[in-house]
């Protein structure tokens, strides 16, 4: 049991207001590691995972150092605008905690939104906090609705994710309009290199902080193994749906194209599945979130954007049709599932080639069960290991029944043949023989 409090902490009278009134009993983790540099305001760069309580690890210290002014004092950046709407509606949260009032606001700044009307709104009333994707920011700052000159504190919130959907250089135009002596926080699940040249080049001796990843998949969730065998996805998905009553199950593809194809195939198949991908429009998305919260969906196919960047409340299965190419992504994923103590199941296509995969994961402390669905109906499935090792004495039984095949001192037409016959012979005596020991 955790020994750690926050009163342990530097914190201002605001913060332990915060703290009381979110009924915060002790810091996560991450929170224990982040608060104290970045209380002190250094920067850092810290690995942590949805869900671990890295939101208030950098709102608590924002708060901190936080004064009623008519000037930003604090950045967060997110990559998609869901995850920007939640973070606001976990500052607007902490600013009815501080005490504040009417003296400091949080603004919003995401795109799919009047961008005149929100000109105006920056430029009536400045807010202390700015929370928001890095295209939307950006514009509002070259328009000048925003001056972030003199903001304290830049948060760049899944970073990896920033990378992957192309939002890095957004985030540097941002940054080389802010101070020099800024505080910066990254916070990602990965540092992946395409991000480091970024790091070096904004981030002075940070401090740099990693939780424990192995505690990423919750204990109250099964894994399950279906192996494709040659057959496509949807056809297996199409059986597994008979096996199971999902509340909602989100099916996870490696990028959008592949996930616009299977859902044409389940529709076609009989399952009209939800879709979340980074190319749909905000409006698209918008709809799809809101059929999803009034469980208009029983299931919805999604890239791993769904899997850090929106909350997607109810998921009780998690279905990977493509099983990812990091352990990361894998635990972020099952990581929608099975929360705040309910059970989970994620169910995993699975091919040869994710094979070394699964035996990270495993490493990593996950028990993984095999299973196919045949009739509508569980059966537990062989090991892959059996079925290597199977082949591998199958490998060595057929070298040895050519070995004991001699090569005639003669050679006769179509001794090859015979010497083929004999060996295959060998094989069948030596495969009976060993099925018989395996019987006793």
């Amino acid at each position: 049991m955790s020994t750690h409090s926050f009163d342990q902490y530097d914190i201002t009278p605001t913060v332990s207001n915060i703290v009381t009134a979110l009924k915060f009993k002790e810091p996560t983790e991450i929170q224990h590691k982040v608060l104290p540099p970045f209380l002190r305001g250094e920067s850092v760069i810290a690995r942590s995972h949805t869900g671990s309580g890295k939101t208030h690890a950098y709102l608590l210290p924002i708060f901190n150092r936080l004064v009623p002014d008519r000037k930003v004092q604090a950045v967060v950046t997110a990559p998609t605008r869901e995850l920007a709407m939640q973070i606001h509606e976990e500052v607007k949260k902490s600013l009815q905690a501080s005490g504040f009032g009417e003296e400091v606001k949080a603004k919003l700044v995401v795109g799919g939104s009047d961008k005149y009307r929100m000109m105006e709104q920056l430029k009536k009333t400045p807010p202390q906090i700015v929370v928001g994707t890095p295209g939307r920011i950006l514009d509002m700052t070259k328009e000048g609705a925003l001056d972030l000159s003199d903001a304290k504190t830049f948060i760049l919130d899944e970073a990896d994710l920033m990378v992957d959907l192309g939002f890095i250089e957004d985030v540097d135009q941002i940054l080389i309009r802010m101070k020099e002596d800024l505080q910066v926080g990254v916070f990602s699940a990965t540092i992946p290199e395409r991000l480091q040249p970024f790091l070096k080049k904004y981030l002075q001796s940070p401090v740099y902080i990693e939780t424990d990843m192995k505690q990423l998949a919750p204990e109250s969730m099964e894994h399950r193994l279906v192996e494709l065998k040659h057959k496509e996805p949807a056809d297996v998905i199409i059986e597994i749906s008979k096996a199971i009553q999902p509340y909602l199950a989100i099916i996870f593809t490696n990028g959008k194209d592949e996930a616009d194809k299977l859902a044409a195939e389940l529709t076609s198949r009989g399952i009209k599945p939800g879709l979340i991908h980074g190319g749909l429009s905000p409006r698209e998305r918008k709809r799809v979130l809101k059929d999803l919260k009034e469980l208009r969906f029983q299931y919805i196919v999604a890239t791993d954007l769904a899997s850090r960047g929106i909350d997607i409340q109810g998921v009780s299965h998690v279905i990977n049709a493509q099983m990812p190419k990091e352990t990361e992504f894998y635990l972020h994923r099952v990581g929608r599932t099975a929360r705040a103590g309910l059970e989970g199941t994620a169910i995993n296509l699975y091919k040869d080639s994710d094979l070394p995969l699964i035996e990270k994961l495993k490493g990593k402390g996950l028990t993984f069960n095999f299973y196919e669905v045949k009739k509508g109906e569980w059966r537990e499935a062989k090991d892959y290991r059996r079925r290597e090792n199977r082949e591998k004495q199958e490998n060595e039984m057929e070298k040895k029944a050519k070995q004991l095949v001699r090569k005639p001192k003669k050679v006769k037409p179509g001794y090859k043949k015979k010497m083929k016959y004999k060996a295959d012979k060998n094989y069948k005596q030596m495969k009976r023989e060993s099925y018989r020991k395996g019987k006793k």
